[in-house]
């Protein structure tokens, strides 16, 4: 199970990376949303895949962390908020340049 984690996590990240080096802002906002999954689940999984573990200190027997699930819901609140602003700065840039390229240049185009 852990290797089969692990191996999502590598892809996710290495579709994220790809997509964040294209020149247009729609794949770098898609890859950095990608990014942001990849770290929750890494955070998540750190924190130990548990079955049948209680939430909560009761009695005996095996105790599952809460640390992580906070990080990770706080995570993706803070993500979604960054996420909009992102969109909101591609979205800007797009009307203030006249294209979606991040150089704000178009290849063989205008300059």
């Amino acid at each position: 199970m852990e290797f089969l984690l692990a191996s999502g996590i590598g892809v996710v990240t290495a579709t994220a990376i790809y997509l964040m080096l294209r020149g247009r802002t729609f794949p770098v906002v898609l890859g950095l949303s990608l990014f942001g999954y990849a770290v929750n689940v890494f955070i998540f999984v750190m924190g130990r895949l548990w079955s049948n573990a209680q939430p909560i200190l009761v009695g005996e027997g095996p105790v599952a962390d809460p640390l992580p699930q906070a990080l990770v819901l706080t995570a993706i609140v803070i993500g979604f908020a960054t996420t909009g602003f992102v969109v909101e700065l591609a979205l800007r840039s797009r009307h203030e340049n006249g294209t979606d390229h991040i150089d704000g240049v178009e290849p063989g185009g205008r300059g």
